[in-house]
């Protein structure tokens, strides 16, 4: 112990001065955790090959109290991974010391910082560790206690201990302060253990501060047939007597006639280097699975609907992409990843209607190397932007598959319509957005989302529609399909998914009158193929795209981006929708074949034109 007491020294030490350097930072939250690490990664009880930190027998430690991060560097570098002199390039532009962790870092395995999300990366994580693979690793997520708050956490508390995640184990530094002021609960322990408990998960009460108590309690939890909390009583800033317990300390580093100060209250420092335990070397022991063949292929003028087309391509695609992992929100009879569960059930994990921490486990799986597809309502998806957002940090390879997109789902009404998800996923700076029209082109886009390494989003539409491609079409992405073209085109028309349809239905009804227009399907969003849309643009009057989405952000703006807004017009969803036959809703949104004969036939009217 005497040991560990001279190494949180060292490790406070390096915790003051690199924030102090850095002029900013979180000293005072790092302090009040100190004892609670130590102890983890030096008592003997975390295991972790540190020359490798990509060895899948590893140890998992999360920092979801991502402002710890200067804990998380002096970590390592008391082990040696990190030198004194890097240290100091905390915060610094183009260290990896950032201000909260990134991957960039070798020890950090997520990208943290936004409040709520590690416990559920950690789930993800422990699912991958107990029923893919089957090593024996364990997984730790420190939390702060003013997270507790979020609701995401709970979400991944009631998960764990539905799928008895004993490899998890979490740890609550309760240091009673967060950023203004005092905490929902403050220092009451016991309100922590009676909402943790009643999820089933195993709780442990101790002194964070007490190397005895901590031992005691890593020892109980590694023991556990459950998922364990420890929940520790801290105090922030501890070690230095002027920032112990004060509010007005949050984010704020020390001054230099403090930082002298402190060293003093620290007393004598003595450099020292230690070890992590290294864990045995295991081989996966992943289930051994069944190929199911499913040869099913689409015929032209088949009705099939885009999300069923998903569903099996996901049974297709499987035996070439063994490491897919799916997820889906308690829809998966709605977004039919229920096909792909009856043909791989070890391989689909349902996660009930908790969006957010669906996608923060899927954040978790694809940093032990699976390729989740996560699938719910594209409106639902929204409510967990931020973890999305958070996940492109982490350079997580991760497919999201949003149904019964946009007004065409018709009855159910507006709080069931995916009408900003286009937007919200074109703003993930290297996200790919893919839309497909029919069920080849969903077969094909999804086994093409499952080849690119980063985010992937694929709308899917609910009602059925006719298959227009022969099955031995490609569709790479960042392409496009011109459907229809001739030399007496006047204008063209760009849809995607049910507008493409309507789009091919005006052309029939336009070419009737003999006014020729050319049809255009922008299955990949983003990105986009400018040169078809340019060349489009060169050769006929004017674009008009047509979009079961709203203006902002979605396809109109994404044609607009790339070659201007000049002679490009936007037929998209501009009022609030209501319920009422799909049919009903694309004309009282002026998104169908009705709505784009007429705006062909006021463009004919424009002198310009």
């Amino acid at each position: 112990m005497k040991d560990l007491v001279e190494l949180s020294k060292l490790i406070r030490y390096y915790i003051l001065k690199s924030t102090t350097w850095a002029g900013s930072g979180h000293p005072t939250t790092c302090l009040s955790s100190v004892e609670l690490m130590v102890s983890l990664l030096f008592g003997g009880f975390f295991y972790f090959d540190a020359d490798n930190p990509d060895n899948p027998n590893n140890d998992r430690l999360i920092f979801s109290k991502g402002h710890a991060a200067p804990l998380l560097y002096s970590l390592w570098t008391v082990v040696g991974k990190v030198t004194e002199e890097e240290l100091l390039t905390l915060r610094k532009f183009g260290s990896p010391l950032e201000g909260h962790p990134v991957r960039a870092f070798p020890y950090s395995e997520a990208a943290t910082g936004s409040l709520g999300q590690g416990l559920s990366i950690g789930v993800g994580m422990a699912i991958n560790g107990k029923y893919i693979e089957r090593l024996p690793y364990r997984v730790f997520v420190l939390l702060g206690d003013s997270e507790m708050a979020e609701g995401s956490v709970w979400e991944a508390i009631q998960l764990a201990a539905y799928y008895r995640l004993n490899n998890l184990i979490g740890i609550v530094d309760v240091n009673r302060l967060g950023q203004r002021g005092e905490t929902m609960y403050g220092w009451d322990l016991s309100a922590y253990e009676k909402r943790i408990s009643s999820f089933g998960w195993k709780t442990i009460c101790i002194d964070g501060h007490n190397f005895e108590e901590i031992f005691k309690a890593y020892e109980e939890a590694l023991k556990s047939e459950m998922p364990s909390m420890i929940i520790a009583k801290t105090v922030k800033g501890k070690g230095v007597s002027f920032l112990e317990d004060k509010e007005g300390r949050h984010g704020v580093a020390l001054t230099e006639e403090e930082f002298n100060q402190a060293l003093k209250e620290l007393g004598e420092i003595k450099k020292i280097t230690v070890s992590v335990k290294k864990p045995e070397s295991l081989n996966f022991c992943s289930q051994s699975l069944e190929i199911k063949e499913f040869k099913k292929k689409y015929s032209i003028g088949e009705m099939v609907a885009t999300r069923r087309a998903y569903g099996e391509a996901l049974v297709k695609i499987f035996p070439e992409f063994s490491n897919i992992v799916v997820l889906d929100a308690e829809v998966s009879n709605s977004t039919y990843a229920e096909i792909f569960k009856k043909y791989y059930p070890e391989r689909f994990f349902e996660c009930f209607v908790a969006e957010q921490n669906m996608v923060g486990m899927a954040v978790g799986l694809a940093l032990r190397g699976k390729i989740p597809f996560v699938s719910t309502f594209a409106a639902f998806l929204t409510r967990a932007f931020d973890h999305i957002r958070m996940a492109q940090y982490s350079d997580a390879n991760i497919k999201f598959v949003g149904s019964h997109a946009g007004v065409s789902i018709g009855q159910d009404g507006p709080s069931q319509m995916g009408l900003e998800d286009i937007a919200m996923m074109r703003s993930i700076l290297k996200s790919v957005v893919l839309y497909p029209s029919d069920a080849v082109s969903t077969e094909k886009l999804v086994r093409e989302a499952a080849k690119y390494k980063g985010i992937v989003y694929i709308r899917t539409t609910r009602s059925a529609t006719p298959v227009i491609y022969d099955y031995d079409e490609e569709f790479p992405i960042g392409g496009a399909k011109v459907l229809r073209v001739s030399d007496r085109d006047l204008f063209t028309v760009i849809g995607a998914g049910i507008t493409l349809h309507e789009a091919l239905k005006a052309y029939e009804e336009l070419k009737s009158r003999g006014i020729y227009i050319r049809v255009i399907d922008l299955y990949s969003v983003k990105p986009l193929n400018t040169e078809i849309l340019k060349k489009a643009l060169t050769e006929t009057k004017a674009i008009i795209t047509v979009e079961d989405h709203y203006p902002a952000g979605g396809i109109g703006e994404a044609v607009k981006s790339e070659v201007g807004s000049e002679r490009v017009f936007s037929l998209a969803c501009s009022k609030i929708p209501k319920s009422g036959k799909p049919e009903e809703l694309l004309d009282y949104e002026e998104i169908s074949a009705k709505a784009i004969v007429a705006t062909v036939n006021k463009l004919m009217n424009f002198s310009s034109f």
